[in-house]
Formats: C-alpha cells, sequence, structure tokens
C-alpha cells in the first residue's frame, strides 16, 4: 500500500471555477450524456477525462465528439477511480475540483449552486449535491452518506421518494464520490484519495480524514446531479462486494476514534447476523446477492476480503499513526460522528 497522493498544487486559474475529472473505464455509452451536460454548464469550468485504460473506444469517441473542450488522460492500465481522480485533480486549473461518476447527466444550476456554496462557505472542504436516480428522478439515489460504527457507509436516504425532505441545506459527515466539489486547500491539506482502494470507500476514507482535519462538508440540494447507480460494476456482484468489505477494513482502521475502532468488531458481527437474516428472507443487499449468486459464494467473498485486508493492516496502521497525530479535532468530536450521522444495522443490512 502506498500513501494517499499528496500532488494537489496551490497554484490554479481564477478564471476557470472549477476543474471536472471524469474517471472512464469502458464507459463509452455515458460519456456523451455526461459531458455534454458539463459543457453546458453557466459556469467556467474545464472537463477532464482520465481513461483507465479503455478497450471500448471512449476515448474515440470523446476526441471526435468534443475535440479540445476535454482534456484527455491516457494511462497505460487500470489504476482505479481513486488514482485515476488523483492524476486528474493534478492538473486541473480550476478554483474548485470537481469529482463525478461519468454514469451522471448534471442539472442546469448544478455547477453553479455549487460553486456558489463554496464561495459563501470558505471554511468548508467538500460540498454535496442532491443526487437523484437516473432512471427514475422521483427516486433519490444519496444526499450525502452515513456511517455505520464498524467504517461502512451508506446513502443517506437511498430509494426514499424525494418528496422535499432534504431540501434545506445542511452540514453533513460524508459527500459522495458519485459527484462532490472539493476546496483546493483542503485537498492540499488532507491529500488526495487512497489510491490502494481501487474502488468504493474512497469517498468515506477521504471525507472522515478531512474531518479529522477540521474540514466541514455541506449538502447543497439546489445542486442536482441524476446517477446511474453502481453501472460500471453490478449492484451485487461479487468484485463489488470483495472491495466494500476489504477497504472497510482499512478505512476503519485508519479513521475510526479509538474506542470506535476497539468496538468495530462487535458492531461488524451484528451487521453480518442481519445481513445474514437478510439473505435468508430475500431482503436488502445480501438477500439480492444470494439470489444472483448464493449464501455460499457470499461467504467465500466475505473471508477473501479479510484475508486481503489484514495483508494490507501494517500500511493501513502506519497510515492511521500518522492520520491521528494530524488530527485536529477532539476525541469527542470524532466519536460524535456515529450519534449524529450514525445509520442503523437494519438500515445498513436489510435496504438495497
Amino acid at each position: 500500500m502506498t500513501a494517499p497522493s499528496t500532488e494537489i498544487t496551490t497554484d490554479y486559474d481564477p478564471a476557470i471555477d472549477a476543474s471536472v475529472v471524469l474517471v472512464s473505464w469502458n464507459s463509452r455509452e455515458d460519456l456523451e450524456v455526461c459531458i455534454g451536460s458539463l459543457l453546458r454548464q453557466p459556469v467556467s469550468c474545464e472537463v477532464i477525462l482520465v481513461d483507465n485504460a479503455s478497450s471500448d473506444g471512449s476515448v474515440e469517441l470523446v476526441r471526435d465528439k468534443f475535440g479540445e473542450r476535454v482534456r484527455i488522460v491516457e494511462l497505460a492500465e487500470n489504476i482505479g477511480y481513486g488514482g485515476g481522480l488523483n492524476e486528474g485533480m493534478r492538473i486541473g486549473r480550476g478554483r474548485f475540483l470537481f469529482a463525478l461518476n461519468t454514469d451522471t447527466e448534471v442539472a442546469p444550476a448544478c455547477l453553479a449552486s455549487l460553486i456558489e456554496a463554496g464561495d459563501r462557505y470558505p471554511n468548508v472542504g467538500c460540498f454535496a449535491p442532491k443526487i437523484l436516480s437516473f432512471q427514475n428522478p422521483e427516486i433519490i439515489d444519496n444526499v450525502g452518506h452515513l456511517l455505520y460504527p464498524d467504517g461502512l457507509s451508506r446513502g443517506r436516504g437511498r430509494l426514499e421518494h424525494d418528496r422535499g425532505q432534504y431540501d434545506e441545506e445542511e452540514e453533513i459527515l460524508i459527500a459522495s464520490g458519485c459527484a462532490i466539489l472539493m476546496r483546493r486547500s483542503m485537498l492540499v491539506d488532507v491529500g488526495g484519495f487512497d489510491a490502494d482502494l481501487f474502488a468504493y470507500c474512497e469517498d468515506t476514507d477521504l471525507g472522515l480524514r478531512a474531518q479529522l482535519r477540521g474540514w466541514r462538508c455541506r449538502y447543497i440540494p439546489a445542486a442536482v446531479v441524476y446517477h446511474k447507480y453502481s453501472a460500471s460494476t453490478a449492484p451485487y456482484s461479487p468484485e463489488k462486494a470483495f472491495l466494500v468489505e476489504r477497504n472497510r477494513v482499512w478505512v476503519a482502521t485508519k479513521c475510526l476514534p479509538g474506542p470506535l475502532l476497539a468496538l468495530s468488531p462487535f458492531y461488524t458481527l451484528m451487521r453480518l447476523a442481519t445481513q445474514a437474516f437478510g439473505a435468508l428472507t430475500k431482503r436488502g443487499a445480501a438477500g439480492k446477492f444470494a439470489a444472483n449468486q448464493s449464501r455460499g459464494e457470499l461467504v467465500k467473498i466475505l473471508f477473501r476480503a479479510w484475508r486481503a485486508a489484514l495483508a494490507g493492516l501494517p500500511a493501513a496502521i502506519a497510515k492511521r499513526r500518522q492520520l491521528q497525530a494530524q488530527r485536529r479535532i477532539s476525541l469527542q468530536d470524532a466519536l460524535a460522528w456515529t450519534t449524529r450521522y450514525r445509520m442503523s444495522v437494519g438500515e445498513i443490512a436489510l435496504k438495497e
């Protein structure tokens, strides 16, 4: 495991409001809609496409369709979502940096609303839009993330009907990596995404690291993004299950306050027991996974994830020492994460 990238420069072009970084891996079918919606934003932004060694003609499509309006970074191998974002942010020239999934469409006022909020709240490091389902915009994808006490996070409001219940600006704990506006000075202070995670949980990791350094996160409902959930991987795929559980262990080891980290195995057992119930009763993500694969396959994936997590644990512990030594918030403030932004075991285990 390597340390999170810190190659975020303090230099920027004040004429460019935001650098939008897209990381693509065989995302050809999504790129035209996503980039088109970005180029229609009423703010000054540059679009940077980082291609993770796609084989579907993604780069050729973007060059033919958008020409020099999109800066393209072609990588020789797939280095994952977080690593790809770091590559794009390293060359971004905007005042703010906007990480965005390719399987999205950005509403016309989205970037303007986020940037306006960024200028209003100079001490906030991350800004989260309202993310709605691309297929059914009346359904919420997420409005930020909540945290379960073993380090696993989940989209707040996921699959709820949008009745205006999340239409007020408010402070949240973590923004979804699907779409997140980041202050450049926050990234310089905290570092980039942890490329070792490859995919999934990198938003939780960055969000908690920023919180430890005293940076707040704010939800901006006037900014709307439409998202195709888990378009790059099947939502209940073995690979996703493996990465989420492995990365959860590393993120918890690095970021959770000591007392909560000591209790996290107990909360994990509670979660697994509830997920086992979900698999048996065909409820929640575990039930969907068991229907598509098998209960035995789910157990095998968990043990494979734990073996991989254990192999990387020494490096995660070393990162923890550095992070906790540089913490700017009190232990009490860190422990308050799981009271103010906590999700129940039923919500994380029995909802899709």
